[in-house]
């Protein structure tokens, strides 16, 4: 039965009029309503704000904070092995992921992406996990400012520093996916440019330079390259994951790129440079500055906590200097409570959407901003206030933990999506070659990222079991393990899903014609900018393409 587009405007009297206009208005009003639920993102990033997000993603304040704590529970030398050795599990991990990103760019991404390929029962479980990662660092953050702020005054409570980024936070994140871009661009920015200073600092303190003498590598004959052997090493797997955390987000804000298949790669190809420049840079140089015994580093019942950089610049009288670390500090816990809110936010929307979640969390403005997930998600990061009243350093750790923990869970299951992934391609007789992006030395380092993934979250916390046995160590290295599966397992059994076979899986919604990514967005057509021949590349320029993208 077909309807006329048309009114009957049989009679074109007042009341004709008066009634249709209602009757639209009715209709506008439930469409409106109806649109909130399902209307889509913005796909407003461009490629210059996806590199720097992915830089973004990997520089927070746990790199400035946390990187003390790893310090002292493992040495210079043990911090180097832990940090290095989770680094090469990343650059697979995001082999793997960019891989199905480029292709298939959706804002659920992997949690997406485990629905298709596997089962949605593994969906359900990997993104209440994922975003309880992100609630659990955008917690840390708001624990993290709480302590830096310190260093300049106690006047304002604890509490009351949570309570005044609160607010930042939430007010950035409702500023659209465009502004979010250009603020984490610019704040990304000032994070590269901060470290690299560091760097040269750190070079003129420890050749004597600067300061009352030459540091060399005293500090790691006394006290030591090592603070506990293997011990510490396991020790700070689960913090090098934390702080890693984020790698992965390329992957969602792949939803909302402009060209993803331009800038998904760029950002994919960089992250071994930047890995290796900023985390085992950072851990290289702090390593040489302070020894792991100092009093300063945050550790179990530290009520207060800084910087291991603003220790070691206050520590060669740069007094003007330490400052400005904090204030760096400061900037970065504002860029990650930005990441942490996007990513967490556009997690629980895929969730909602798709029936794992309340529905009223899958609300989107006219901005394209989901403003329902990003208020729950924000107010269930108040687990922050915990560490009013309790120690703030025995907090952070507890913290870092449960989120590592969280993490590799998480790369080990993009792992298992890649491999069902490439086995969906064959079954349906798919070429790779097809593919826009092909991942690195598949499958020998997708299987090695997810046995890896496997050994440390089972390795991760064996201290516990030392002599004395740890039951609370236990619970907070092991806690996340028997809730997933019983996500998993509960789902499934619930909504009796089944497991996908290779040649019926979804391997195409979603997927964007080439031609329709706009003339300017590096699509490889003729004339397109991004594709016409440009002069040969300078050093600098070389450097900077690999740095900031």
């Amino acid at each position: 039965m077909f309807v006329d587009k048309e009114p009957n405007m049989a009679g074109t009297g007042k009341e004709a009029q008066t009634s249709i206009s209602a009757g639209r208005g009715s209709q506008d009003s439930q469409g409106s309503q109806t649109e909130a639920y399902s209307a889509p993102l913005h796909r407003k990033l461009k490629s210059r704000h996806i590199q720097m997000i992915a830089i973004g993603g990997i520089i927070g304040p746990g790199l400035f904070v946390g990187s003390g704590n790893a310090l002292h529970l493992a040495g210079p030398g043990g911090v180097l092995i832990s940090f290095s050795l989770v680094g090469i599990i990343v650059f697979f991990v995001m082999q793997s992921l960019g891989e199905i990103a480029t292709v298939i760019p959706v804002s659920g991404s992997f949690t997406e992406y485990a629905s298709r390929f596997v089962d949605d029962s593994l969906s359900f479980a990997l993104g209440w996990a994922y975003w309880y990662l992100w609630v659990t660092v955008l917690a840390n953050e708001y624990n993290a400012i709480s302590l830096v702020i310190r260093y300049w005054t106690p006047v304002v409570p604890q509490w009351g520093w949570i309570l005044i980024f609160w607010f930042i936070f939430i007010g950035f994140s409702m500023a659209g996916i465009l502004a979010y871009g250009e603020i984490e661009f610019w704040l990304s920015l000032i994070k590269v440019l901060a470290i690299f200073i560091f760097f040269i600092v750190a070079i003129f303190i420890s050749a004597g330079v600067i300061g009352p003498q030459k540091i060399g590598f005293k500090y790691w004959h006394d006290p030591g390259a090592f603070a506990d052997s293997i011990n510490g090493v396991a020790n700070t797997f689960v913090i090098a994951g934390t702080l890693y955390a984020g790698t992965e987000m390329v992957g969602i804000t792949a939803g909302e790129a402009g060209n993803p298949r331009r800038a998904v790669p760029r950002a994919i190809r960089q992250v071994f440079w930047r890995i290796l420049i900023f985390y085992v840079g950072m851990m290289f140089f702090i390593g040489i500055l302070l020894p792991w015994n100092d009093k300063g580093l945050i550790s179990k019942g530290s009520k207060t906590a800084a910087s291991p950089l603003t220790i070691a610049i206050s520590d060669a009288g740069i007094t003007a200097g330490a400052s400005l670390i904090n204030a760096v500090i400061v900037i970065a816990v504002i860029s990650a409570g930005n990441s942490s809110l996007y990513v967490s936010s556009r997690t629980m929307l895929y969730m909602a959407r798709n029936g794992k979640a309340p529905k009223i969390l899958s609300k989107v403005n006219k901005a394209g901003v989901p403003w329902v997930s990003l208020i729950f998600s924000n107010l269930v990061a108040c687990i922050a206030f915990l560490s009013v009243s309790d120690s703030a350093g025995t907090v952070y750790e507890a913290l870092i933990t449960l989120s590592g923990v969280a993490t590799f869970i998480v790369w080990g299951t993009i792992g298992v999506v890649h491999i069902r992934f490439r086995q969906g391609l064959r079954a349906q007789g798919q070429s790779i070659d097809s593919l826009p992006f092909k991942a690195m030395w598949y499958p020998y380092g997708t299987y090695f990222t997810l046995a890896a993934n496997i050994f440390l979250v089972l390795f991760q916390g064996y201290t516990a079991f030392l002599n004395p046995f740890s039951s609370t160590d236990f619970v907070i290295n092991y806690i996340l393990l028997p809730v997933f599966v019983i996500l998993l397992v509960g789902y499934k059994l619930w909504k009796k899903t089944k497991w996908v076979k290779a040649f019926e899986m979804d391997i195409w919604t979603g997927r964007r014609e080439e031609g329709a990514l706009g003339s300017a967005a590096g699509n490889g057509l003729p004339g397109d900018k991004d594709t016409e021949s440009k002069p040969k590349q300078g050093i600098f320029n070389k450097v900077k393409n690999v740095v900031v993208g």
